[in-house]
């Protein structure tokens, strides 16, 4: 799959974690830069991510979203009952 798009009907076993890394960079970087976060709140998200019990491979277990796709949408919000951001 190297330089592929991940298939959809793939499971993550069979996709390399670099293929997924490319393919969330990609999506961020096709989101609008004015419905992006600043540099600064997206690190901030992340860290946040990064301490809350509920992520699992860099996916949330809450809602199963890729935290770093979510994390760069200014209109998306922690999924968390308790809103961490």
């Amino acid at each position: 799959m190297q330089g592929k798009k991940p298939c959809p009907r793939c499971l993550l076993a069979d996709i390399s974690e670099e293929d997924i890394s490319r393919a969330i960079a990609a999506r961020i970087s096709a989101i609008p830069e004015e419905q992006r976060v600043s540099e600064d709140e997206y690190d901030r998200r992340l860290s946040i991510c990064k301490s809350c019990d509920m992520l699992v491979s860099g996916t949330c277990g809450k809602c199963g979203c890729y935290v770093e796709l979510r994390a760069a949408r200014a209109a998306n919000r922690c999924p968390h009952e308790k809103k961490y951001w």
